[in-house]
C-alpha cells in the first residue's frame, strides 16, 4: 500500500481552493505538484481529472484565470481565488471536517 492513490471523490475541489488561498495565483502543474506535495506525494492528481475541476470552479465563480508566463517563461493558464471562492474555501473545509468527525466515530473502538 506504499504507492500513491488517486484524489479521493468530493475532495478536489477542496484542495484547489485552499492551495490557492494558501500560496496565491498558480498555473495548472504548479498547482498539481502542490497538491501532490502537500499530501506528502502519497496523492497522484490526474491532469484528466485536475483541467475540467479548474474550468468547474471557474464557472461557479470560485476561481478566475488569466495567462502569463511561468517560471520558465513559457506561456501558461494562472487561476486565483475570488472572494466567493475564499468562502467557499471556509465552507467546505467546516463541511469536510464535520464529515471526517463523524467518520472518526465509526474507526474508533466502542466506548463502554
Amino acid at each position: 500500500m506504499g504507492g500513491k492513490s488517486d484524489v479521493w471523490q468530493g475532495t478536489l475541489a477542496l484542495m484547489v481552493l485552499t492551495t490557492l488561498e494558501t500560496i496565491g495565483p498558480q498555473h495548472g502543474y504548479g498547482l498539481a505538484r502542490r497538491i501532490e506535495q502537500t499530501s506528502g506525494d502519497k496523492l497522484q492528481l490526474n491532469y484528466g481529472t485536475l483541467y475540467p475541476a479548474l474550468l468547474k470552479l471557474e464557472q461557479e465563480g470560485y476561481i478566475r484565470s488569466r495567462w502569463g508566463a511561468s517560471d520558465n517563461n513559457r506561456k501558461a493558464k494562472f487561476y486565483e481565488l475570488t472572494k466567493t471562492g475564499q468562502r467557499q474555501a471556509r465552507k467546505a473545509a467546516a463541511e469536510w471536517e464535520q464529515t471526517t468527525a463523524i467518520l472518526a466515530r465509526f474507526l474508533a473502538p466502542a466506548q463502554e
